[in-house]
């Protein structure tokens, strides 16, 4: 796919809650666009690292991070490491992370500093077609730091009885976020995740989501799956982990129906 003429789409994958497969998501998201022949960058963009982990890359092996990126504005070729995975790089994060926050409060751009360094010259040599921003579970400094770079945003949600009513809060964010730094930013889709057919609160979440988003909801839902949480402890996606499981299907129809979009808007 990749196409030097274009510049990356980047996509915040983010979700106030935690444990919804926001990390996951990322992950087999970016190894499903691979596959698909596009080059891709995943931003660790939460503290805890995650998917740097979930790509095999040690905390050792963190020479320069996201804290970095952010906190002394090192040149993002600095930052961005190849992985083991072919066309897939990470601009990995650790525990530095955590005080971000504070540490950029009183920067006068400090909600436009991911957006400089993202959409800086230094980072055309990678050949981007996207670049997926693993946002941390919370509306911090650091996810509004994720919106006012991105293009678009993209929202795991968990198929539980309160997920619509945390949705809600996000989508006022995203509104402000339009008014007040990024007036191009929209929603890439919504994926449930977590879905279990036997369940009859996912069916119920599910048609409750597609009746109140529409189209906004991907087709693709993202099943409970053992393999899709073995992955990671095995430093794969569940896409080379075992890619004939229901996970590495649904993954993979997601990645087609961004792939899609985006093909749609350019």
């Amino acid at each position: 796919m990749s196409n030097t003429l274009k510049a990356p789409r980047i996509i915040a994958i983010t979700n106030q809650k935690g444990g919804v497969g926001k990390t996951t998501t990322s992950i087999n998201l970016a190894a499903g666009l691979t596959e698909l022949g596009a080059r891709v960058l995943l931003v660790d963009l939460d503290p805890q690292g995650n998917a740097s982990t979930g790509l095999g890359v040690e905390p050792a092996d963190r020479k320069s991070t996201t804290y970095d990126l952010l906190i002394d504005q090192v040149p993002v070729s600095e930052v961005v490491m190849e992985t083991s995975f072919e066309n897939l790089y990470l601009c990995p994060a650790n525990s530095d992370l955590s005080s971000a926050d504070i540490d950029i409060a009183s920067s006068k751009n400090r909600s436009s500093i991911l957006k400089k360094a993202l959409r800086s010259p230094d980072i055309d040599q990678y050949n981007l077609d996207y670049v997926l921003i693993d946002c941390p579970p919370s509306l911090s400094l650091l996810t509004l730091n994720a919106m006012i770079a991105a293009h678009s945003v993209l929202v795991p949600l968990q198929c539980e009885f309160f997920a619509l009513e945390g949705l809600s809060q996000l989508m006022l964010t995203i509104r402000e976020v339009r008014q007040n730094g990024n007036e191009g930013l929209r929603i890439e889709g919504v994926v449930m995740t977590m879905y279990d057919s036997r369940n009859r609160l996912s069916l119920l979440v599910e048609n409750d989501a597609r009746q109140t988003l529409g189209d906004l909801v991907f087709k693709a839902v993202i099943p409970r799956n053992v393999r899709v949480s073995e992955a990671p402890s095995f430093a794969q996606s569940v896409l080379t982990y075992d890619p004939q499981s229901k996970g590495s299907e649904a993954y993979r129809a997601l990645a087609a129906e961004v792939f899609a979009r985006r093909s749609k808007t350019t």
